[in-house]
């Protein structure tokens, strides 16, 4: 017999005294808050004091069900919330009633074509062969929203494949896209956490265009690879016009605030083949990923 099963016999679980609990008596002492299980205890679990016990709730809690899942490693897509379908593009120009408007509409409409591509990386990513243990490689992972992640979420759904959506809460109303795996939709309130999750399991990150929290996110990882904090892993850039336009990496190394080999971290590409190719001859020497 295990440890484990001993303790599990020792000791009545957790779910079993809680259960007992809510069958209380009602007195002014059994009423008060004071007398609440500390777990069954919002209140007192969303005080300010608490805030270490949620940061450690907040790692747990994906980590357990994807370890349960047998996910072992992610295929993790950033990009724009923003970004149209191409089907939805001429109908959201129409509906335009500046010609500011209109412009915006037609340059988002433009890059309506990454939508596609990350809907064929995921398919590809999706597909990638379960181990004889079970454990999962490249599984799908998105912000869980709209838009590229959305598409990242709806490709690994076309074959049928598990996918996983991270989501935050947000002053304004959002919800999970409908292509994320039920079991695997979590809701983070610390972008520290969900930033944290997004990176421990990656194994190849695609970039599509987008705003401050694509570049968030972007960053954030090129700089842990750069100070040796995360090994590296293919950084898969799509659109070099869109960009070079709104970064000037080059001006970063030739101004020395950048060295210019950090510029190797990045691989650009502009289809979901190009992206998929430049993850395989990044792993062409390694081992074939296994578990644990």
């Amino acid at each position: 017999m295990t440890r484990k099963e001993i303790e599990e016999r020792k000791f009545r679980p957790a779910s079993q005294e809680a259960a007992d609990a809510r069958l209380r008596t009602e007195t002014p002492q059994t009423s008060s808050a004071a007398y609440r299980l500390a777990f069954q205890d919002t209140e007192f679990l969303l005080r300010e004091d608490l805030r270490p016990v949620r940061f450690q709730l907040e790692l747990l809690k994906p980590q357990l069900l994807m370890d349960e899942a047998k996910i072992e490693s992610t295929f993790v897509f950033y990009g724009s919330a923003r970004i149209p379908e191409p089907e939805q593009v001429q109908a959201r120009i129409d509906a335009a009633t500046t010609p500011e408007q209109k412009r915006i509409a037609e340059n988002l409409g433009r890059k309506a074509r990454y939508y596609e591509e990350a809907r064929k990386l995921a398919r590809i990513s999706a597909q990638y062969p379960v181990n004889e243990a079970g454990c999962r490689h490249f599984v799908v992972c998105s912000g869980g929203g709209p838009s590229i992640m959305e598409a990242a979420n709806r490709g690994a759904a076309d074959v049928g494949q598990t996918t996983i959506g991270m989501n935050i809460v947000l002053p304004h109303e959002q919800s999970p896209n409908r292509f994320v795996t039920p079991e695997l939709s979590f809701q983070f309130h610390y972008f520290a956490l969900r930033k944290m999750h997004f990176l421990l399991r990656a194994r190849a990150l695609a970039v599509f265009p987008g705003g401050f929290g694509t570049f968030d996110e972007m960053f954030e990882l090129l700089t842990l690879i750069q100070t040796g904090k995360m090994k590296p892993i293919p950084v898969l850039l799509f659109g070099r016009e869109f960009w070079t336009r709104v970064v000037d990496f080059e001006a970063l190394a030739d101004e020395g605030v950048i060295s210019p080999s950090d510029l190797n971290l990045l691989t650009w590409v502009e289809t979901a083949e190009d992206a998929w190719e430049a993850v395989q001859r990044f792993y062409e020497d390694s081992e074939a990923p296994g578990c644990g």
